[in-house]
């Protein structure tokens, strides 16, 4: 498949359903049906950065079409490797209907990537420089909450906890409503509550985790934001090149970093930042 120019559809998305049934009907471009993925994997990882008292844990379905990775994180042991085998020679239409949601965002993740690549859409690029986990976990998470608009004394509800990103709100003097599904709590003992939709009306905008695309939790925070015209951010190695279909239907902002992510490589590596502001790319 040649690399195109970037393909736009005229309008900003409000729902996922929407933008993979655009997808399935080619709106886009190429047929998905005549997209094969080529290979798929599974990567687990567990981090603990030097100096932190608490670890975490990755699980990230990745398929491969061409020469591009659409990748969705998963909780811990939710996936089996079968997922990734069945997922194998299928074409992206097929992989649109799966029944395990993972592989549809992964799917539709790689078909944008390769229709829409970064390259070409994003607004501009952070480079993370060469250096220990901690340190370009540092500069990722101090690139991403730049595209945030709050001041201090202000509040953004961080739905997918990270703990360097929290430590850059506090740098700025900003507080924060840590949620996750899986619970826990953050590295200064702070619970994460796991009801993102009940602390809506305490913040003053979201920070939000790619891997809400998968999990049925995106599209509530995404109407809120549109409805009230709270900023919301996504930082998103899940669907890195989904995400940018909805700046300006509530989304204002998306550092996109697609696989190989920072975690994996101890080199350089880049995040793609989008903005609501100068355009959206779909």
């Amino acid at each position: 498949m040649t690399t195109p120019t970037p393909v736009k559809t005229g309008e900003p998305f409000t729902s996922v359903t929407d933008l993979i049934e655009a997808v399935r009907a080619a709106r886009f471009g190429p047929d998905p049906a005549d997209e094969k993925i080529s290979v798929a994997f599974t990567t687990r990882q567990g981090a603990r950065h030097a100096g932190r008292v608490r670890g975490y844990r990755n699980h990230v379905l990745s398929l491969r079409m061409g020469a591009t990775v659409g990748s969705c994180a998963v909780e811990p042991d939710e996936l089996t490797d079968d997922v990734a085998y069945d997922c194998v020679g299928r074409s992206v239409a097929e992989l649109l209907t799966h029944p395990v949601p993972a592989a549809r965002v992964a799917a539709l993740d790689a078909y944008l990537a390769a229709i829409r690549p970064h390259v070409h859409g994003a607004h501009d690029t952070v480079t993370i420089p060469a250096g220990t986990s901690l340190a370009k976990s540092t500069v990722r998470a101090a690139a991403v909450v730049e595209l945030i608009p709050v001041v201090p004394g202000q509040s953004v509800l961080v739905v997918g906890v990270v703990n360097s990103l929290l430590e850059q709100l506090r740098r700025r003097g900003v507080s924060y409503l840590p949620c996750d599904l899986a619970g826990g709590s953050t590295e200064w003992g702070e619970p994460c509550l796991p009801d993102a939709t009940a602390l809506l009306e305490r913040c003053d905008a979201l920070l939000v985790s790619g891997m809400t695309l998968s999990n049925g939790t995106f599209e509530p925070l995404l109407r809120h934001a549109r409805a009230t015209g709270k900023p919301m951010v996504a930082f998103a190695q899940t669907g890195s090149a989904v995400l940018p279909c909805f700046l300006g239907s509530g989304l204002s902002a998306v550092s996109a970093e697609p696989y190989p992510f920072f975690w994996l490589d101890g080199g350089p590596t880049t995040l793609y930042r989008y903005r609501a502001a100068a355009g959206a790319p779909c």
